[in-house]
């Protein structure tokens, strides 16, 4: 079934694709890149090895239409590591998407279809995580269909490979159904997902991500509950994430955020939030854009977060009694962009 699903969905993308030949081709090609300077304090302690300069993210992306209705997107990551050598673990997606009237089909590597604003950020974006979302193994490869409801209310269904697969079984698959619905003031992020983390294993969530927007301010407010079998369901095994921000005008942005992870469940079954788990975390910043309206962009930020609590994860830098402090520049790139009239484009 999963095989018919993959199959029909390319096959489609296809069979369009040499239907409507005679559309336009469009590329748009930028980087962004950023670079930090961070001190850790562990209970007052400096953390060298989470202190000094760090090259945080250097990407590279490619956006185009190949026909009307047919397009493509691909994201790399230079500075991301490979999970056992190939290529395709550092880049975080890489897609065929096709929209015909209400519908959306689309293919390749993707984001996987959790709701939350927190995680559906580009990473560039954030400062520091919350427990849940910095654990996340969040790109797959897979396939989606999804179905407009309304102008402003889209519902998608999308199975991917597992976030938790293992060298020796990638047999593992991620079943999500995501809402995406914008009505004024208020845009929903939401889903429910089934997530196998071992042979015929599961966890399921429930994510329900919350954006507020009055007109120089916004509010995020995200929950998410996960469980396994045999444990009980509600918010033994969940997280809080809350942001908010004032933009005085398009060249500053202050905010402020609090996030919350629990696993109290007595089971293994959360592999990003590991069992014993209770971290609270505080901070806020401010981001300066020198630059807004010109050719690229760049970007001052400098933010600063305090996290209290138990983290049973030891490789997360942020653990009971940690001050991260961060100062740093990002810079997007408009590299390239091409535009070909219908008359010029060749027939596939």
């Amino acid at each position: 079934m999963k095989r018919i699903l993959f199959t029909s969905v390319t096959s489609l993308l296809a069979m369009t694709a040499i239907a409507q030949s005679d559309a336009s081709d469009i590329v748009n090609v930028r980087l962004d890149a950023r670079v930090d300077f961070q001190q850790t304090w562990n209970n007052k302690d400096i953390d060298n090895s989470n202190s000094g300069f760090a090259g945080k993210y250097f990407m590279l992306r490619v956006d185009g239409n190949i026909i009307p209705g047919l397009s493509y997107s691909w994201r790399q990551r230079f500075n991301k590591s490979t999970f056992d050598g190939n290529f395709f673990d550092s880049t975080d997606w890489i897609y065929l998407d096709y929209k015909i009237k209400n519908w959306d089909f689309s293919a390749g590597k993707q984001v996987v279809a959790i709701g939350g604003w927190e995680y559906d950020r580009n990473p560039i974006n954030i400062y520091d995580f919350s427990v849940f979302t910095g654990n996340i193994p969040c790109y797959q490869m897979g396939a989606s269909i999804g179905y407009n409801l309304t102008p402003s209310d889209q519902l998608k269904f999308q199975v991917t490979q597992s976030p938790f697969f293992t060298k020796e079984n990638r047999n593992m698959y991620a079943y999500n159904l995501y809402y995406d619905g914008k009505h004024d003031f208020f845009h929903a992020l939401y889903s429910v997902n089934l997530l196998e983390t071992y042979k015929n294993h599961y966890i399921s969530y429930i994510s329900l991500g919350n954006k507020f927007d009055f007109g120089k301010c916004s509010l995020e407010l995200d929950f998410m509950n996960r469980a396994s079998s045999h444990q009980v369901y509600f918010f033994k095994d969940c997280s809080l994430v809350s942001e908010f921000s004032y933009r005085p005008n398009s060249h500053w942005n202050i905010f402020a955020k609090y996030s919350y992870d629990v696993n109290n469940s007595g089971n293994t079954s959360d592999a990003c939030v590991l069992d014993g788990t209770e971290l609270n975390m505080i901070g806020g910043g401010v981001e300066f854009y020198p630059l807004r309206k010109k050719i690229g962009d760049l970007r001052l930020h400098a933010d600063c977060f305090y996290s209290w609590g138990k983290n049973r994860n030891n490789t997360d830098f942020m653990q009971n009694k940690t001050t991260f402090l961060n100062v740093g520049v990002t810079w997007f790139m408009n590299v390239y962009n091409l535009k070909r009239k219908s008359a010029d484009t060749a027939s596939i």
